[in-house]
């Protein structure tokens, strides 16, 4: 439509005629996000015309109407709208169609109208305008005429019209955008000031109406691509709000603080006693002679780890008091159980029920990275590729209440299988939070909450712990390198140090052996062979029978010097192999025929080698344990499965009890800036000592 139309235009408008309106305000929302048109529109006087037609029309002619108002807000025009005395009229006239109009495409457009209005900051108006008149602010007069409406707006998030939900949630986050501003004036007001709490209010009332419900059930639906935008959005606020909470500290001087922490002490079900004379800051006072002496564990049995609770939620802030005051309410009588079972137990050796409570905050809050997103980076989504709603969406992180109560119950067990002490606090959370990236991170979009509360509850503890190894190793092969390798080398040597020990002890301790029928031509089926105190001889003789008590070696007149054996020849290490070792220590491999287990020691004459003795242990144990230790005492690498498989074990087992002893997080640090650094000795005397 051309510019030189908008009289006409505007003349049918304002006719009296309903189809002639309903036609030029047809033309009016094609044209009006023109910003020249509507330019000539609004110095035309064509503000007072569509506000006229606003607030009188109905049907078609007031859903195009509600349209155009729409489009010329979008191009950021038209604001003087809701300037001026009669500026409320328009708004409870808008608020009152979403109220009471069922039509569609009206709610569509009375709800778009109100977002640019919630949404306008008031950075965009001028210090004339009278303060107050965008943001929620311009609504709460004719939210007080209809005080439904904020119920019925999050009921449209049901609604089967796609394009209808939208806009509602899109209203939603422009609400909770604003309360989280905190611009209730031309100034902004901190949080934590008395003022500044609104914001919380307005959160609470929406979560009382079902909101995060509703939100949760839009996530995990089929539906997600025609209200990717505004989900996201809702997700990203989602995370400020968590933000918001953490960074209110707790303050006793606060009412609701104090409130709060006064529930936790009853829902503790404390002696009768110990309940009267609590100051506001949960402190016993005497009030007179009728007041009894507080509890000197008050706090600490609960498991803080100090009389003064408040401070220790300076990590957590609010919101760990928030999840804490919130699983107890919902747990009562599974926190005074578990209360009343830690009672006869040692204070120090008690599961610190409130400190296990804030890690699983902080770790909720690792987790799903609420720090890594601010207020205004929720507006910039419209490049993001919306395609992929597995990796953008986590509708957990709606159910934070629930998912807080079950990792703390996740923690309590991983506690009780663990038999930790109050000393192994930290090594319970690292598992805890390993446990919510198996289960939380893992969870696809469409999990089931309650299968998710499951997962935490049953997933097995020790499985957690492998899980822990193998994340440690790998962050330490990352950041470590070098390190790690050279730890895992010095291990090993002290694993094979151990078994070399043991493997020689048994050669010590001497063993029988059982000489097949098909080589006793002597009438003596038994060997027994001992080694000597000294590592130098091998003695052994043959017997008719195993004797009841093992022969000494003053009774075994053979022997075999050590230093005389050139190899041993054994098929221990494979049922169809015989492995050679050689004094070189080189390894040859000949097919044989499967046959007894047999260790045949040898030696060289005239540049031969002769067997000086054979044994044929009874077991494949023994059979590793005799070959192994004679390779080790001849200075050669054992070769058996066995010994090598109890090797990598005793070498394992000491790198888990390092690596056991660090956080996951110095994990990641890598070495301490100045590691390995020697300290200079510059501008230094002799005069120094050592201290041990």
């Amino acid at each position: 439509m051309d510019q030189g139309d908008i009289p006409a235009l505007l003349s049918r408008m304002a006719s009296d005629e309903d189809a002639s309106r309903k036609m030029a305000v047809f033309k009016l929302q094609s044209s009006i996000n023109d910003p020249s048109f509507a330019d000539v529109f609004i110095s035309s006087g064509g503000l007072m015309v569509l506000r006229r037609l606003i607030m009188t029309s109905s049907g078609n002619t007031l859903a195009y109407s509600l349209q155009s108002l729409t489009r010329l807000l979008e191009v950021d025009m038209g604001w003087d709208i809701f300037e001026g005395p009669t500026a409320s009229d328009l708004v409870e006239r808008i608020v009152e169609l979403i109220v009471k109009n069922p039509l569609v495409n009206i709610l569509r457009g009375a709800m778009s109208i109100l977002v640019s209005l919630v949404g306008h900051s008031q950075s965009h108006t001028e210090s004339s305008r009278t303060p107050g008149t965008f943001g929620f602010r311009a609504l709460k007069p004719a939210v007080a005429v209809h005080p439904q409406f904020l119920e019925l707006v999050i009921q449209q998030l049901q609604s089967a019209d796609h394009a209808l939900c939208a806009s509602a949630l899109m209203l939603i986050n422009a609400l909770i955008r604003d309360a989280l501003s905190g611009e209730v004036s031309a100034n902004k007001i901190s949080p934590t000031t008395a003022d500044g709490e609104d914001w919380s209010l307005m959160i609470k009332k929406l979560h009382d109406l079902g909101l995060i419900k509703a939100v949760y059930n839009l996530m995990r639906s089929s539906t997600l691509q025609d209200l990717a935008h505004p989900m996201l959005e809702f997700q990203s606020l989602t995370k400020v709000l968590l933000r918001k909470w953490r960074q209110v500290h707790v303050d006793v001087e606060r009412t609701e603080h104090r409130r709060a922490l006064k529930s936790l002490h009853l829902a503790s079900n404390p002696d009768r006693g110990h309940v009267n004379g609590h100051s506001r800051d949960g402190s016993s006072e005497r009030t007179g002679k009728s007041s009894k002496r507080h509890n000197p564990e008050k706090w600490r049995r609960l498991g803080f780890e100090s009389e003064s609770p408040a401070a220790e939620f300076g990590d957590a802030g609010y919101l760990g008091l928030m999840d804490l005051t919130d699983y107890v309410r919902r747990h009562e009588d599974g926190f005074q159980k578990l209360l009343l079972e830690q009672a006869s137990t040692p204070l120090r050796d008690r599961l610190p029920v409130a400190q296990a409570s804030l890690a699983v905050t902080m770790i909720l809050y690792e987790h799903f990275g609420v720090d890594k997103t601010d207020l205004e980076e929720t507006r910039g989504y419209r490049g993001i590729d919306m395609t992929d709603h597995e990796i953008l969406f986590r509708p957990l992180l709606l159910q934070w209440s629930r998912l807080h109560a079950s990792g703390l119950h996740g923690f309590f067990r991983v506690w009780k299988a663990t038999d930790a002490k109050y000393g192994d606090f930290d090594k319970v959370a690292e598992l805890v939070r390993i446990l919510i990236e198996q289960v939380v991170g893992q969870a696809t979009r469409t999990k089931d909450l309650l299968e998710v509360e499951d997962d935490l509850q049953e997933y097995d503890v020790p499985r957690l712990r492998e899980l822990q190894m193998s994340l440690l190793k790998l962050s330490f092969e990352e950041k470590w390198g070098q390190h790690l390798i050279q730890v895992r080398e010095e291990l090993r040597q002290e694993a094979l140090h151990f078994v070399k020990e043991q493997r020689v002890r048994c050669l010590l301790e001497g063993s029988w052996f059982e000489r097949p029928a098909a080589q006793n031509s002597t009438g003596l089926p038994w060997r027994y062979a001992k080694l000597s105190h000294n590592k130098r001889y091998l003695h052994y003789a043959d017997f008719h029978q195993q004797t009841a008590q093992d022969p000494v070696l003053g009774t075994l007149p053979e022997r075999v010097a050590l230093n005389a054996i050139s190899s041993v020849v054994s098929n221990v290490s494979a049922s169809d192999d015989v492995r050679s070792i050689t004094s070189g220590s080189t390894l040859k491999l000949q097919h044989a025929a499967k046959s007894t287990t047999k260790i045949t020691i040898n030696t060289e004459v005239g540049g031969k080698e002769q067997a000086m003795l054979t044994l044929w242990p009874t077991s494949h144990s023994l059979a590793s344990e005799w070959l192994d230790g004679l390779l080790m005492l001849l200075g050669q690498a054992p070769i058996t499965a066995e010994t090598n498989k109890l090797i990598s074990l005793v070498s394992d087992y000491g790198l888990k009890i390092r690596l056991l002893n660090v956080r996951m997080d110095a994990a990641f640090e890598g070495p301490p800036p100045g590691a390995g650094v020697v300290p200079s000795r510059k501008d230094l005397d002799e005069d120094y000592f050592f201290e041990v």
